[in-house]
């Protein structure tokens, strides 16, 4: 009983010094330069690169709506429908309604939707197709900045690694247009990832190139376009709504 009492003790100390923490921190105060630091410009063009529909609100939402503020011309490319339980057609629809939600045209949203990159953790893509297929996209539409998952992919799905491991690849073989850079979403720990806003102060002070924070009004926009993705808002989903700081905060690195 003891030992418990402590515990339960030094969590309860760890969340009131969060929230000392956020109610004397301001968020206006040096986050656009966190933001901007090593960014391109305004009106660069900036392509975010997914798996599967509701990655982008689900993982991305900070960064999507973090490049909008910073006036970026952001752009989506999707490499699968999600159609591992046969509901691709539904979540494509569902991934343009989230994209509008969050400030992306239908215009600038690809979806690739064939059969070499199905959505099943159980399937390797192939590192040098996902690759070439990425470079085109990259040239075609003149992209200044590709932001993607990290090297682990934030919940481990190897889809999510994969397009971390292609981008890689490009990004060290000297592949990528001149000017062409790549920043990638860090994984965190399970504990980290579900504390929501409490895991501001550890956000702040942990390595990171680039830092998003969403205020209270764009959580509640981020939340809206997880909501489009209705074929996937199971019980678990709606809690990770709750307690994911992914919903609101991003830390990424550039490669």
């Amino acid at each position: 009983m003891e030992v418990v009492g402590l515990v339960c003790g030094a969590a309860a100390a760890v969340v009131v010094l969060a929230w000392g923490f956020l109610w004397v921190w301001d968020p206006s105060e040096g986050m656009k330069s966190r933001e901007q630091a090593g960014l391109p410009g305004a009106g660069s063009r900036s392509l975010l690169v997914i798996a599967h529909p509701d990655d982008e609100a689900m993982f991305f939402a900070p960064t999507v709506l973090g490049l909008g503020r910073l006036r970026h011309r952001v752009s989506l490319l999707c490499f699968s429908a999600g159609n591992y339980y046969n509901q691709g057609e539904i979540r494509k629809k569902e991934l343009l309604q989230s994209c509008g939600v969050l400030g992306i045209p239908p215009s600038s949203v690809m979806i690739i939707d064939n059969r070499d990159f199905p959505d099943d953790p159980g399937v390797q893509w192939d590192t040098e197709l996902v690759a070439n297929t990425l470079l085109r996209h990259v040239e075609v539409n003149d992209i200044n900045l590709v932001v993607t998952f990290d090297a682990g992919g934030v919940s481990g799905h190897s889809n999510h690694v994969a397009l971390h491991t292609a981008v890689r690849a490009l990004h060290s073989n000297g592949k990528l247009p001149k000017g062409c850079s790549v920043l990638t979403l860090q994984s965190v720990n399970v504990l980290r990832k579900y504390l929501a806003i409490l895991d501001l102060p550890w956000s702040l002070s942990a390595p990171q190139d680039v830092l998003f924070v969403l205020t209270g009004e764009e959580v509640a926009r981020a939340k809206r376009a997880m909501s489009c993705h209705r074929s996937q808002l199971l019980w678990f989903r709606r809690l990770y709504l709750l307690f994911s700081r992914y919903i609101r905060i991003n830390t990424l690195h550039f490669l």
